[in-house]
């Protein structure tokens, strides 16, 4: 492990160097690369070096004691630290075995964020609005860029579907953790009797990539311009600006109405097809894992389910937690409040990780 620490120590060195280079801060997407590199080696650095100084003192403490002949004052005073270095160390080695374990690719990465209203009727697209303005609130915590890129509203409001992404630091690496089936119960504002319904809708949740790492052959796709069928100006309703992408080897289709110029909804649906493709690809790749994960999102069906918000207990449950970490008030979730949520599946994430024995 010191090995590596070492080498990991010494790259921080050179970010940090390199950061203050001239050519580096005149070139935006490098710096903003290097910067995040540099921020993600910066908890490993100090507890590394913490862990570095433990293991050379208690090396030092262990010589002295079995040198002969040496002072037995410094004996007595190397045997007197020689426990609390030895469970600094056992300490620091647990943190780093953590800090050290792999990270996804992707999670730097902005995102592209789909919701769809799954069974439950009405209700399920009001649900599906509410999500979304959730993610919304927690974009703004964050200091993230919210953009929608198509919807399908519903006739009682909400939607049928939404598609947007959020752009920000390290965006993927925490929404990630949103895909799957959100679960709803509560009375619905058209529910005359009071009864209790329950709604679901789904999340998919996918890295935003560019053109050098997914590449599109023009002569494979199928574009369609129309009229914009949404809400809008002058233009976006009388103008036919909307875009409709048709992948033709792999049949997938990707829709953009929100801008008034096609050009801005052509931009944003090779976007969202660019993402599809390299989940296709990961797929390939990861087929056990990947496979699961698309059969949970399509069905929306109500038992396939991550989260519940329970409105009448005031409460939202994740299912793939446990004990008291597993629910949360419901308020300050639907307010956007979502991160100890994420914070908590990341441990747990890690905990499995660790169990398996996973290393970098």
């Amino acid at each position: 492990m010191e090995e590596k620490l070492i080498a990991i120590i010494s790259r921080f060195g050179e970010l940090t160097n390199l950061l203050a280079a001239p050519d580096v801060l005149n070139d935006y997407k490098r710096f903003s690369e290097l910067s995040r590199e540099h921020k993600r080696l910066e908890s490993i650095v100090k507890t590394g070096e913490e862990y570095l100084r433990v293991s050379k003192n208690l090396r030092e403490n262990k010589e002295i004691l079995s040198t002969p002949g040496m002072d037995p004052d410094l004996k007595e005073l190397a045997a007197a630290e020689l426990d609390e270095l030895a469970e600094a160390k056992e300490r620091l080695e647990s943190e780093l075995q953590v800090l050290l374990l792999p990270r996804d690719p992707n999670d730097d990465k902005n995102c592209i964020v789909e919701i769809r209203a799954g069974t439950g009727g009405d209700e399920a697209g009001i649900f599906a609005g509410d999500l979304f303005r959730m993610y919304q609130r927690f974009a703004d915590q964050k200091g993230w860029q919210t953009e929608v890129i198509d919807f399908n509203e519903s006739e009682r409001g909400g939607y049928k579907e939404i598609v947007f992404s959020l752009a920000g630091e390290e965006a993927f690496g925490m929404m990630k953790y949103e895909s799957g089936v959100h679960r709803v119960q509560r009375v619905p504002e058209t529910e005359a009797s009071g009864r209790i319904h329950t709604s679901a809708a789904t999340v998919a949740i996918l890295p935003e990539v560019d053109d050098v790492e997914v590449h599109i052959n023009e002569n494979d796709l199928r574009i369609d311009i129309f009229r914009s069928g949404g809400k809008g100006g002058q233009n976006v309703n009388k103008v036919e600006t909307a875009v409709r992408l048709v992948h033709i080897p792999t049949g997938i289709v990707v829709q953009c109405q929100d801008e008034r110029s096609q050009l801005k909804n052509r931009e944003k649906a090779m976007k969202v097809l660019r993402a599809r493709l390299y989940e296709l690809e990961l797929a390939k790749q990861q087929s056990e894992l990947s496979s699961s994960r698309k059969d949970m999102v399509k069905s929306g069906d109500r038992s396939d389910k991550i989260r519940t918000y329970n409105y009448p207990q005031n409460r939202v449950t994740d299912h793939r937690l446990e004990g008291d970490a597993k629910n949360y008030a419901l308020q300050e979730v639907i307010d956007g409040e979502i991160e100890p949520v994420i914070r908590q599946l990341q441990i747990a994430e890690r905990a499995e990780m660790l169990k398996a024995g996973a290393t970098i």
